[in-house]
């Protein structure tokens, strides 16, 4: 079984910035993309950003240049630098990771259970 535990979230002023982290464990061979996800009141969930295993990055058009994704395979945690907030941003963020639990299995997508930010004066 594989968990990831996401921590960083709360309330924010417009401006300001979080960090959002999230800590994969369990039964894991490899990693393979982590990314981020937010999913907004009455909205459906899309993609933030993401990162391939080699560590190249991709941003959603409306947070580039604002947020950095960062991975560290060895801890087995990928992270969300959130600077520059606006109250668009206002959501409940998700990690996710395709994840490799032996050799011979296939890549499956395990979900964070997710972590408030809410960007507000």
């Amino acid at each position: 079984q594989v968990q990831l535990v996401e921590s960083g979230g709360g309330l924010v002023h417009p401006g300001g910035s979080l960090r959002l982290s999230c800590a994969a464990s369990g039964s894991i061979f490899t990693i393979n993309d982590m990314a981020w996800y937010r999913q907004a009141p009455g909205r459906e969930r899309e993609l933030v950003a993401v990162i391939t295993y080699g560590g190249k990055a991709k941003y959603a058009d409306s947070v580039s240049g604002r947020f950095t994704i960062s991975r560290d395979d060895g801890k087995k945690t990928v992270s969300l630098q959130m600077n520059s907030l606006k109250p668009g941003d206002t959501a409940v963020y998700y990690c996710h990771a395709a994840v490799r639990i032996a050799y011979y299995s296939n890549i499956l997508p395990y979900w964070g259970q997710g972590t408030e930010v809410t960007v507000s004066s």
